[in-house]
This record gives C-alpha cells, sequence and structure tokens, in this order.
C-alpha cells in the first residue's frame, strides 16, 4: 500500500480511513487534544477485526488534526 489514503467524515470526532481503491482500513479518532490511528480489518468470515488490517502496526499513531496528506505520509512510511 502505497498510495495515498483519504479521510471520509463520520461524525464530528470520527473520520474512516480509505486506501486507494476505497477499502476502509481503521478510523482517525479525536481523543483529548490528538487524533490516532485505529486499525481495523475484516476477518475471512467478513467480521470487523478491530486493530487488525493492513496498517496493524500503525494503529493508536498520534496526528494533531485529521489532514489526509499528513495522515498518509505517516501511516505509509516505511
Amino acid at each position: 500500500m502505497n498510495l495515498p489514503l483519504s479521510l471520509k467524515p463520520v461524525n464530528e470526532g470520527v473520520f474512516a480511513v480509505l486506501d486507494a481503491a476505497g477499502q476502509h482500513v481503521g478510523y482517525l479518532k479525536r481523543i483529548g487534544a490528538v487524533w490516532k490511528f485505529k486499525a481495523v480489518g475484516t476477518t475471512i468470515s467478513g467480521e470487523v477485526e478491530p486493530g487488525g488490517g493492513p496498517l496493524t502496526a500503525q494503529h493508536n499513531m498520534v496526528f494533531e488534526r485529521p489532514d489526509a496528506a499528513e495522515v498518509s505520509a505517516g501511516l505509509l512510511a516505511g
């Protein structure tokens, strides 16, 4: 996964994080004064797997703001 991610507003404190193909890979949630990435994946049977998916290693990464370019750079680095 090396293409930019996009953010889709869910509510005032949550954005869905989508990969370049539009697949849901996590959430960006405002927790206090920071935004934390919460990875999401799905099991083989299609159930949601919190903390799973292709960005599991970045689960709980902190961001200052919900900016798609910054989130992409942080989550996709390395």
